[in-house]
């Protein structure tokens, strides 16, 4: 491959970490809404006893409380914008790494040149760009739509927990990322192809919009992959439009390049040259949609309780990953289909670094590192064997003492307590407990698959105040709304507030949140009194620690009232 620097210098800088950010942005939008409600409830059989279920107490009890309903209903409102917004960034920072494709980025000068001779006037030109670029985003966003059509709200709400789509979804990435590093090309039928073109040749507005869908088509072999990716992220992360809002993200990024250049052709000049750098592009992309990946599988791993995919294991791919990707930049690790990389780019080089960088940040995490910038992404701490960490926080506080006096707790066996902390995972255990020791209760409504979650207890619980007040204070009661373990026979009901059969630990407890508290956002943090009444309004997540901090004193404050 031959760089020329003043070329090299734009391309290479400006993709690389554009790349770099698309996979983080991607990852963040992962249920960006922190959205997890579980919906995946069998039908009612005869062998379902039908009785009367926590959530019919609890909605009595909550009558008579002074429960406001409608505050977590507001606040799971608020939390939908962000998720959308960060759905739209993935969108256009995909749309923008999509321009940078071999299928794309060549077109470029090719379609707005079209624009530009084929007119008379600039104007009818811009005209005839806008609409192309328009009917780009139509094309997308109607795609965005039929997806959340053909699943439905329901469906795409429980797709972040479900355990067979999130072992689909991570084949499909794996596919995506092969075909991306260059084994073979994901491309549609032909047949499509030659009749959108053949339309495209009618002329006027419509062959403008048969023109714009054909460059979909054509496109698709390495569009594909990045369209399935925010498909999948927007799908999983609970919003009810998504899918949409990140094709529309997509495709408005996609869209921008044809209108400018159309307004301003002399800058077509400033393009750099189509050339093996553009392969390079996809092999990148290639690695990050491998990462990712290991996410979906790491979900599947945690919901099921198989306990092979732990966070070191999960490490060690992303380390092995990350560290090939710093040497594909550096050009010791070739493809068959690449050109030959005769030296490297200043700027290459620089990627180069930041890549290898993070893979040596990530090392330190296999003997327990917290890794904050990522521990969002990771298995929880707890699933780490080798943690020289997790036994240094509060110098040695008296939890695994509290363990071993009261007895195992319910569900410790398939559950594991964050940061040593002295964790419940069943509701009436942990509130027995409570009254028994005279402290107030903290509900952490959480989910394996809950990226926000596993933020809050890696960035902001080991706090040195959080984290006594956590520990000293009040007992925790963690309630897992996308497990997947079978209750026992005679603790499965029919729901008294969605009228569904209960039958995994998640049901239950996805069931008590809604039925109580009116919301199914996690993470959901409760504070309760032994009557069971509200000590504070409920949070989610709050990634500032002396915020969380006044929200822990002021349920303790009105407890000891």
């Amino acid at each position: 491959m031959t760089f020329k620097y003043h070329q090299t210098s734009v391309k290479t800088l400006v993709l690389g970490f554009l790349l770099l950010f698309c996979s983080l942005t991607a990852a963040f939008a992962q249920q960006a809404d922190t959205t997890m409600d579980d919906l995946e409830f069998t039908e009612i059989t005869e062998d379902v006893p039908v009785k009367d279920s926590i959530s019919a107490t609890i909605v009595g009890a909550a009558k008579d409380s002074i429960v406001v309903i409608d505050v977590p209903v507001a606040a799971a409102e608020e939390g939908e914008q962000p998720g959308l917004m960060g759905i739209f960034i993935a969108g256009f920072i995909g749309g923008l790494a999509a321009l940078l494709m071999p299928c794309i980025f060549p077109m470029l000068p090719l379609t707005v040149s079209f624009f530009t001779k084929g007119s008379q006037t600039k104007g009818k030109a811009v005209s005839h760009a806008m609409f192309y670029g328009l009917s780009i985003i139509v094309i997308y966003v109607v795609l965005g739509l039929l997806v959340t059509v053909i699943f439905g709200a329901d469906a795409l709400n429980s797709l972040s927990t479900n355990g067979i789509f999130n072992f689909l979804f991570f084949i499909l990435l794996l596919i995506f990322a092969i075909s991306f590093l260059g084994a073979f090309e994901i491309t549609l039928p032909s047949s499509w192809v030659n009749k959108m073109d053949a339309n495209s040749d009618k002329g006027g507005l419509a062959g403008l919009f048969f023109m714009a869908g054909t460059l979909a088509l054509v496109s698709f072999s390495c569009t594909g992959p990045i369209i399935g990716t925010l498909l999948v992220q927007a799908a999983t992360s609970g919003a009810l439009l998504g899918p949409a809002i990140g094709m529309f993200g997509f495709s408005f990024a996609l869209a921008i390049p044809f209108a400018l250049f159309a307004l301003f052709p002399s800058w077509l000049s400033a393009l750099p040259k189509s050339g093996g750098w553009l392969n390079s592009v996809k092999v990148v992309l290639g690695f990050l949609e491998l990462a990712l990946a290991m996410k979906f599988l790491s979900n599947v791993d945690l919901a099921y309780h198989w306990n092979w995919f732990d966070r070191e294991v999960f490490l060690v791919l992303w380390i092995v990953i990350f560290g090939l990707m710093g040497l594909y930049l550096l050009g010791k690790l070739k493809f068959s289909h690449d050109s030959p990389v005769n030296f490297i780019s200043v700027p290459r080089l620089m990627i180069a670094i930041v890549v290898l960088s993070f893979t040596v940040y990530m090392i330190p995490g296999l003997w327990g590192a917290p890794l904050k910038s990522i521990s969002a992404f990771l298995p929880p701490q707890a699933t780490q064997d080798f943690d020289l960490y997790t036994s240094t926080l509060g110098g040695g506080t008296t939890a695994h003492t509290v363990k071993q006096e009261e007895g195992r707790h319910k569900y410790a066996d398939i559950f594991h307590a964050p940061l040593n902390l002295n964790v419940f995972f069943d509701y009436e255990e942990g509130m027995a407990y409570a009254k028994k020791v005279n402290k107030p209760v903290m509900i952490d409504f959480t989910g394996h698959a809950c990226v926000n979650c596993r933020k809050m207890e890696a960035n902001v619980w080991p706090d040195k105040g959080v984290y006594s007040k956590l520990n000293n204070d009040f007992v925790i009661i963690q309630l897992y709304v996308d497990d997947k373990t079978e209750l026992a026979k005679d603790e499965k009901f029919t729901s008294t507030f969605s009228g569904k059969a209960v039958n995994t630990i998640g049901n239950k407890w996805s069931d008590f949140q809604a039925a109580k508290f009116n919301s199914n956002s996690q993470p959901y943090y409760v504070l309760l009194g032994h009557d069971e009444k509200l000590l504070v309004q409920p949070t989610g997540a709050n990634y500032n620690a002396e915020e969380y901090l006044k929200f822990l004193n002021s349920g303790l404050s009105n407890f000891n009232k």
